[in-house]
């Protein structure tokens, strides 16, 4: 087998699954890794798989030497120091038009620091996103690349065949520099709101609802089957009805309650603030992991701290139910709305040129956040391309209003009983805080202008003005 069409570096799930995917859609498949051990594993997948045009290698120079010219390398390592030693290892081995695609979650500005140091050098380079977890891989992912354009086109009949297909292949070209990346990144901030919002509702719903896992796998199935239809609302009715193969009890009973993160919420939350785009529902959810993950803390603070001592009321259970269904949904708006707003806010500021209703649609199949609402957020940006809010939609402006009466109810009961909605809460507070006419900022200005000398403007004129506040 010679002149293998594309290689694929690092042979983890991700990388075994998604070349099987490349053969399968009939192109042929280079693989290394660093170590061995993965090597043998991808090539006894592949021959169980039937797989006919993959190969795997253990030298790093026969892997470059297999490839067709111009190469075409996609590399699934972790992230940082990692990916700059494998680019290291390779560059003495490639020509110039030779190509690299980064499809790790990376952070966009160390994939625009490589695409430059790499352009001298005469290889074309750019990142990619690739969501859908393991079963997307192999199966059909939603891919989000950015970078040198004609890098992409080159790739595309490879990427249009091998990404999930929902009205057309879930995969666009995003945009130059590191817009590939940070769609990436913005679409796993959005993930981090939506699964933090459903672990809220089941918080509302098993403590202060007392539903059982059984009546919750029933209730979210129930969801499932209307505007909240979702991979994520899938997976956790799933989830409620896994036995514990040990002990027989419910699995989701026996997990530790504390919640892991790799830091694409952080970078996130943490580009949001740099270029002045709130995205609170998403941040909120980034604090409600690493409160979680910090249990030891937790424990001792439970045995010390008092909570709500009134009784947590009594709600016929098809109402709560009907109530947290509307504030999930409604939230999940705002969450959507606040990662699209940061995605054209990014794109302005760098000239990227997003697109965010063809986001909406490569999003609805392959990915993690695939879902049936995507189609209603492509048919707004379709609507009008230029729209400054999601929520302002005219369909989204009359689905939230029909709904915040519940969401307010849930919101309202969950903390009389002491039942944390960080993020659910903290979306409800967005939605008012942008139909507001008038907030409270006027004083926040005036204690900066009093402190500091920060100025303000009036109401009743232009200009800017300073208050002398000690003067008599």
């Amino acid at each position: 087998m010679s002149e293998l069409e594309i290689g694929m570096v690092g042979l983890g799930v991700m990388g075994q699954n998604l070349a099987l995917n490349i053969d399968e859609k009939g192109f042929s498949c280079a693989g290394w890794d660093a170590w061995p051990e993965p090597v043998d594993k991808f090539e006894a997948k592949a021959k169980k798989e039937g797989a006919k045009n993959v190969k795997g290698f253990k030298e790093l120079k026969d892997f470059v030497q297999s490839l067709r010219r111009p190469r075409r390398i996609i590399m699934l390592v972790k992230a940082g120091e990692v990916v700059d030693k494998t680019i290291a290892a390779l560059l003495p081995l490639l020509d110039k038009d030779d190509m690299i695609v980064d499809s790790g979650n990376e952070f966009f500005k160390n994939t625009e620091r490589r695409a430059t140091e790499l352009l001298p050098k005469g290889i074309r380079f750019f990142g990619m996103g690739v969501s859908g977890g393991e079963e997307g891989a192999r199966h059909g992912p939603s891919m989000m690349p950015g970078g040198d354009r004609h890098g992409y086109d080159d790739m595309a009949p490879i990427l249009t065949k091998i990404a999930a297909q929902v009205d057309g292949p879930c995969v666009t070209y995003c945009g130059p520099g590191g817009a590939g990346h940070y769609v990436k990144m913005v679409h796993n901030g959005i993930e981090y709101g939506d699964m933090q919002l459903i672990a809220e509702a089941y918080d509302v719903l098993k403590n202060l609802g007392g539903l059982s896992n059984a009546e919750l796998a029933d209730t979210f199935s129930e969801w499932n089957a209307g505007e909240l239809q979702s991979f994520l609302i899938e997976i956790t009715a799933n989830i409620f009805r896994k036995k514990d193969p040990e002990t027989g009890n419910d699995l989701v009973d026996m997990i530790v309650d504390a919640a892991a993160a790799k830091g694409t919420g952080k970078w996130t939350v943490q580009d949001g603030a740099e270029i002045g785009s709130p995205i609170p529902t998403i941040a909120s959810s980034v604090e409600a992991r690493l409160i979680s993950s910090d249990r030891a803390s937790r424990l001792a603070a439970s045995k010390l701290l008092a909570g709500p001592t009134g009784p947590k009321g009594n709600v016929d259970k098809k109402k709560r139910n009907a109530d947290v269904r509307a504030a999930l949904y409604s939230a999940k708006a705002c969450s959507y709305a606040q990662g699209m707003n940061l995605l054209r806010s990014a794109s302005t500021l760098r000239s990227w040129g997003i697109n965010l209703g063809e986001l909406a649609r490569i999003w609805k199949g392959g990915c993690i956040i695939r879902a049936q609402f995507l189609g209603r957020i492509k048919e707004a940006y379709d609507r009008d391309g230029n729209l400054p809010n999601l929520l302002i939609d005219p369909g989204f402006r009359k689905e939230l209003g029909e709904r915040q009466d519940g969401w307010r109810s849930t919101v309202s009961q969950a903390i009389s009983a002491g039942i944390p909605l960080m993020t659910m809460s903290g979306a409800l507070g967005y939605y008012d805080s942008i139909r507001r006419e008038r907030l409270p900022a006027n004083l926040t200005q005036a204690q900066r202008d009093y402190f500091g000398a920060h100025t303000y403007e009036r109401t009743d004129k232009p200009g800017t003005f300073h208050t002398e506040w000690f003067a008599k």
